[in-house]
């Protein structure tokens, strides 16, 4: 067998892995990555890049049928497939060549093929045996499906959703948390019927409970189905379609069923449980600082228990390069993470929900919510929701939950009021730009300070 050794060997190159590479080689090291398929996995070719380039278009085709209410003489046509197809293929591709460029600018060597974790430092392609210092497992993760259920035909993941040569007439949704209603979303503004079932009593029901419940009015305005609460106990298909039926004796029928109950870690057949990595329900078990149970390997992205998020993969990754440099990094705070669920609306988070505040801190907690029917530039765009805050006794922000077009981009300074613990009396002192929606998030603060300014009710 023939070797070859770095001071970092990263197995994986989605966010998680290229993220750790990059800034290895930034901070002096030798760096082999160790890459199956494409370089930025999963987001880049298979989740965030490709579903957002659907949901814009999906935008545009809204903005179409609603040009006439902006004065603006314009009308929806009907969607072209190949098309829409060819837009998003395009982004991907340009981020791609420019992700290989940047690898290839930080001397960072890329093996293409299957790597397999062997102990205690190595990892081994094609019968070439890899070892590094340090290793960092970064093997991303894989569309779920549900017991008894087969992937195939008109039976699909969220890979098969993204290249679908037609928009469904009938779509039927087996999960209603990010990935659900965003496709939902993409499919109802092509023009398709869609329903979606959730087993559990809400959408989105990692958020708080009152942006679950904007968004389930919202998509009743849109003439999204939700079936929350529903247990599946058949899916059947034959040639002309698909029937999904619930545990209520309710049957529907559907030329598409997307399966979208979330995505489980690839850690089968990597070799890790027989080197020595501790896994639980196939999630890596790692420390706070990312350490597995074996000296120097290190796990980041969809295979640690937690958020299954781009940002927090490329955060994960940037943390464990900086630890293994020595440079001590201050570990990651999850609830920190801002989370975007990129419907119409966007649903838009950080911190702790209302009901994890009053678990964490007592009844002395602080909430308010500003409806977006105060905010001019809201209005500008037609677009209906609200910010809610969430204060904990000592008056610090500890929860943000934004729901609305275009929310998403209030994250940021919603996660800085998070993570820098900031006093919502002081917050609300900064002046925000009028009109914009920003303004929203200012008036929450004034509201909940004690002053508001636009605030009704």
């Amino acid at each position: 067998m023939t070797s070859r050794s770095a001071d970092v060997v990263v197995l994986g190159g989605g966010s998680g892995g290229y993220a750790a590479a990059i800034r290895s080689a930034e901070l002096g090291r030798s760096v082999i990555l160790v890459e199956e398929n494409e370089l930025g996995g999963t987001c880049l070719h298979r989740g965030c890049i490709p579903t957002k380039a659907l949901l814009h278009a999906a935008e545009v085709a809204d903005n179409a049928r609603t040009a006439s209410q902006f004065g603006v003489d314009a009308s929806f046509g009907g969607i072209d497939a190949e098309k829409v197809l060819s837009y998003k293929d395009t982004i991907v591709t340009r981020l791609h060549k420019g992700l290989q460029g940047l690898i290839d600018s930080y001397g960072i060597h890329v093996v293409n093929g299957r790597g397999r974790f062997v102990a205690p430092n190595g990892v081994e392609v094609d019968g070439e045996l890899i070892t590094g210092t340090d290793v960092i497992l970064a093997t991303g993760s894989y569309p779920k499906s549900l017991p008894g259920i087969s992937i195939g035909g008109r039976v699909i993941t969220s890979d098969q959703a993204l290249t679908l040569p037609e928009v469904p007439a009938k779509a039927v949704i087996l999960g209603g948390g990010v990935i659900g209603v965003e496709f939902a979303s993409v499919w109802a503004s092509f023009g398709a019927s869609v329903t979606i079932v959730e087993a559990l009593p809400r959408l989105v029901p990692n958020e708080d409970e009152a942006l679950s419940k904007y968004l389930e009015r919202a998509f009743r305005r849109r003439k999204i189905t939700a079936k929350t609460g529903a247990r599946v106990t058949e899916v059947a298909r034959d040639d002309a379609g698909v029937r999904v039926t619930l545990g209520s004796g309710d049957v529907l029928d559907a030329d598409v069923v997307l399966v979208a109950v979330g995505r489980g870690p690839n850690t089968a057949a990597t070799g890790y449980e027989e080197a020595g990595i501790v896994l639980d329900r196939g999630f890596v078990t790692t420390d706070e600082r990312l350490r597995t149970a074996l000296p120097n390997v290190y796990a980041v992205g969809d295979i640690v228990p937690g958020l299954q998020l781009a940002h927090r993969g490329f955060q994960q990754g940037i943390f464990v390069a900086e630890e293994i440099a020595g440079l001590s990094p201050d570990p990651i705070d999850e609830t920190g993470i801002p989370r975007v669920t990129y419907s119409h609306p966007e649903v838009a988070s950080v911190g702790l929900t209302e009901a994890g505040a009053r678990e964490a801190f007592g009844e002395e907690i602080k909430t308010v919510t500003y409806d977006l029917a105060g905010n001019g530039k809201s209005q500008i765009l037609k677009t209906s929701g609200a910010v809610k805050l969430v204060v904990a006794p000592d008056d610090s922000v500890i929860g943000v939950h934004m729901v609305g077009d275009r929310v998403g981009e209030l994250i940021g300074e919603a996660q800085l009021l998070y993570n820098l613990k900031a006093n919502a009396g002081e917050a609300a002192k900064f002046v925000h730009a009028h009109p914009t929606q920003g303004e929203a998030l200012g008036e929450a603060l004034l509201a909940v300070s004690g002053k508001p300014l636009h605030v009704h009710g």
